[in-house]
């Protein structure tokens, strides 16, 4: 069957030239409704390739379980790229970054302190062949070798810009090879000398990475590859969002120029990404470059990309498809596209029903006793919260609660009353109280803001880490409920009374209900919260932050239905409207 091949500096395909223009569109990030949507737009736009990931924390959730089904449906998304007529280049390496929660892989491989990332250690590797094991034999009928439309396949994700194990690179590609990906292999790196030197495999392709800078990211590609086919395996045409900055966005001319400078050169491109689409639920990842900046990535993943977060084409699109038009020397013909629906402002909702975490943390929840406050993994937990309490024998002074160390945000509560938050990287917050005669009950609520996902710190248990000292004394027997908000059946709501909205104690869930006849994509704005997340009918939209850019949370269609829809809204602080609005049109700062 047809193989993607390369003859001197020139792709083949089936034994002809063929110049790969592609596009990243993370199915994971998609509703599968919107596949074939998003897949016919990119074919539209003049692509020939659709670019995706494969996120082993989805599809091994807990170690031998594996999910394969809805947003994790990974052959019925390459079924669809092959029906609609595009190659597919799949990168199923352990570890993806892709600004995912811990860059892909499973937290549960942080339960053993013994395992090591991304390296020929035969704890990590025992895990990662079993999913293998479990994976490559669904892509091999999908290979383009048994007639299907992936051409390629990545053997592991940047690795220059992480290590230098280079029999962990040779292990992961002969683990291919063995299970039949009789595809081509390559590796992907940043193009500095360090990253293509420890991250490419003699024998195998090496692509580079990068935004801008054509001429000096090839010309440092050809030291090290004189004369194979050159490659951009990510063009960043535009970026993704921490909380509390800014907005990014990038000019559609700029994009265009650069990418019209690969073209010049001969080189093949993958937009990283075409479609963003959205970090739904607690998958997002954070950055840490710096060991005390700690950066959590916001719930849009729009990326500023040619098409948007709800899959609307953008400027940069438009200029993309001209392009390809000119180069190519095809005639694409007139721009057609799958019929929107468009969107639409339900408007405002009021949340009429509320329910108490603190008072109600045993009906969602099971507690376990352990002398140490041990982080999530420990307790077989991956997202979400966790939390912890234990009693404070009294009298004494006031002294400041240290949390060695918080992994990421958390509540403090004495006897029930809120004392104040602790923030990972945030030394301009602290909290200190004194104990009376009788003692008092310590209660702290942490959030996984997102595991890191690039960088040295890849390694990035969440809940406490060591301990919590009052002063100098550390403090044990800890009773802790682990949160992760997968199942909220148990809570018991009672209605609101609109005197008492600032007179529950903590973070509270709220719920309402909305009735709707038109069906369309929808945006919700929660201008009156301050940090939290949203369930529409049971589905995790993600989480929402006062402090932005993100100011609305993306809702698409399929998640909604005729008639009456739910909706709750779990907030850790408090608001002053128990409401919230659908409008139609996003803001992402």
């Amino acid at each position: 069957m047809a193989v993607l091949t390369y003859k001197g500096s020139h792709f083949m395909y089936d034994g002809e030239p063929i110049r790969i223009l592609s596009g990243a569109i993370h199915y994971f990030r998609v509703v599968p409704d919107y596949w074939e949507d998003r897949l016919l737009k990119l074919k539209a736009c003049g692509f020939n390739t659709v670019e995706a990931y494969v996120p082993w924390n989805v599809h091994e959730p807990q170690p031998g379980q594996y999910w394969f089904e809805g947003m994790a449906d990974l052959e019925r998304f390459i079924r669809i790229a092959g029906d609609v007529g595009l190659h597919v280049i799949v990168r199923p390496s352990p570890y993806i970054c892709a600004e995912w929660e811990f860059g892909g892989l499973p937290a549960w491989l942080l339960a053993d302190d013994e395992i090591r990332l991304r390296c020929s250690d035969a704890k990590f590797l025992e895990n990662v062949d079993r999913y293998y094991d479990v994976l490559l034999p669904k892509l091999k009928p999908l290979l383009s070798t048994h007639g299907g439309p992936i051409i390629a396949m990545q053997i592991e994700n940047e690795y220059g810009s992480f290590g230098n194990d280079a029999s962990y690179l040779h292990y992961l590609r002969d683990g291919m090879v063995e299970r039949g990906m009789d595809v081509l292999l390559f590796t992907s790196d940043g193009p500095t000398d360090h990253m293509l030197q420890a991250g490419s495999v003699p024998g195998h392709l090496a692509t580079v990475n990068f935004g801008s800078g054509t001429e000096g990211a090839f010309a440092k590609l050809r030291e090290y590859q004189a004369d194979e086919p050159l490659m951009c395996m990510e063009y960043w045409n535009g970026w993704f969002d921490h909380w509390g900055e800014s907005h990014h966005t990038r000019e559609a001319t700029d994009v265009a120029g650069v990418f019209e400078e690969m073209l010049r050169a001969g080189a093949s491109v993958n937009f990283y990404m075409f479609h963003g689409g959205t970090n739904f639920g607690f998958y997002n990842g954070a950055n840490c470059q710096q060991k005390d900046q700690y950066e959590p990535t916001i719930t849009s993943y729009d990326y500023d990309s040619l098409l948007s977060e709800s899959g609307e084409p953008t400027a940069k699109f438009h200029a993309v498809r001209d392009l390809i038009a000119q180069y190519s020397g095809e005639d694409l013909g007139e721009l057609v596209l799958p019929e929107s629906k468009g969107t639409i402002a339900y408007g405002r909702v009021e949340l009429t029903q509320q329910a108490s975490l603190l008072a109600q943390m045993d009906r969602i929840s099971v507690p376990v006793q352990r002398t140490n406050p041990e982080p999530m993994e420990k307790l077989g937990q991956d997202y979400g919260f966790i939390c912890y309490q234990t009693r404070i024998s009294g009298p004494r002074e006031r002294q400041e609660l240290v949390v060695q160390e918080v992994r990421d945000r958390a509540l403090v509560f004495v006897d029930g009353q809120f004392q104040g938050v602790l923030e990972r990287g945030n030394t301009a917050l602290s909290v200190s109280f004194a104990v009376p005669p009788e003692g008092a009950d310590l209660l702290i609520l942490v959030e996984n803001m997102g595991r890191i996902n690039y960088g040295p710190y890849l390694r990035d248990p969440k809940g406490i880490t060591e301990g919590v000292r009052h002063g100098f004394q550390f403090l044990y027997d800890w009773t802790i409920h682990c949160l992760p908000l997968t199942d909220l059946s148990g809570l018991q709501f009672s209605d609101v009374i609109s005197e008492t909205i600032n007179e529950v104690q903590g973070p509270a869930f709220y719920r309402g209900e909305f009735n709707i006849t038109d069906v369309r994509d929808t945006f919700l704005r929660l201008d009156s919260w301050t940090k939290g997340v949203v369930f529409v009918n049971g589905f995790n939209l993600g989480r929402y932050w006062n402090k932005g850019p993100q100011k609305t949370l993306y809702v698409p269609a399929p998640l909604l239905r005729e008639g009456e829809n739910e909706i709750i809204v779990f907030e850790l602080h408090q608001t002053d409207d128990l409401a919230v609005t659908f409008v139609d049109t996003p803001d992402l700062g």
